[in-house]
């Protein structure tokens, strides 16, 4: 009889642990949603501009691409990582944009490439080296438009917030200082890619 029951506790609990690492392996990433058209094509258009960019600098990462729509509002997920090879998106989080860029809610956002303004700047950048900084490691950014080339001026890099929240919601979500800042989780994921790529990857932030 202990037997018995021994070998039932022992079952449950292997039963168990195997829905959690499934539920773990699920949580890895977000689930990609389906865009609207225009966002889409908008996308698309600046995913060709990319490809052009690479095709004539062949440093930069042939497969994988950043791109941030920031006419998206910042409580829904507008951070993507593209496969440049298979042309299809392969994550998704929140980024939030600078307090000078002003509140979607309220009307357009305004860009700067001026420092101090604490607006995001518009543009291509090449992700750089990491290095520990006030929220604790962070990527360097380098501006390669005329809309974004004092971002190493204006310490512009990516990085983590914990006040960044992980789920989409309906209002705006909390503002950088002119940096693309998202979630712990989703930096945990993009952290990965960028740390194992062995040529620079594109970062495009357009509107």
């Amino acid at each position: 009889m202990k037997r018995l029951i021994f070998l039932f506790v022992s079952f449950g609990l292997l039963f168990f642990s195997i829905q959690i690492s499934a539920t773990t392996t699920k949580n890895e990433s977000s689930e990609v949603s389906v865009l609207p058209d225009s966002i889409e094509q908008k996308l698309l258009n600046q995913v060709s501009r990319i490809k052009q960019l690479i095709k004539a600098n062949p440093k930069y990462n042939k497969e994988i691409a950043f791109l941030i729509d920031m006419r998206i509002m910042s409580g829904k997920n507008r951070f993507f990582v593209y496969d440049l090879k298979n042309d299809k998106i392969i994550d998704q989080g929140l980024v939030a944009h600078g307090l000078g860029s002003g509140n979607e809610i309220a009307g357009e956002l305004k860009f700067s490439n001026t420092p101090n303004s604490f607006c995001t700047s518009l543009g291509k950048y090449v992700i750089g080296p990491s290095y520990k900084g006030q929220y604790g490691k962070a990527y360097k950014l380098h501006g390669l438009d005329k809309t974004n080339n004092n971002a190493l001026a204006r310490n512009i890099v990516l990085h983590k917030y914990e006040r960044v929240p992980c789920e989409e919601q309906d209002q705006p979500i909390c503002k950088s200082l002119g940096c693309p800042m998202v979630n712990t989780d989703y930096y945990s994921r993009i952290e990965k890619i960028i740390d194992s790529s062995k040529s620079n990857i594109i970062l495009d932030i357009y509107y």
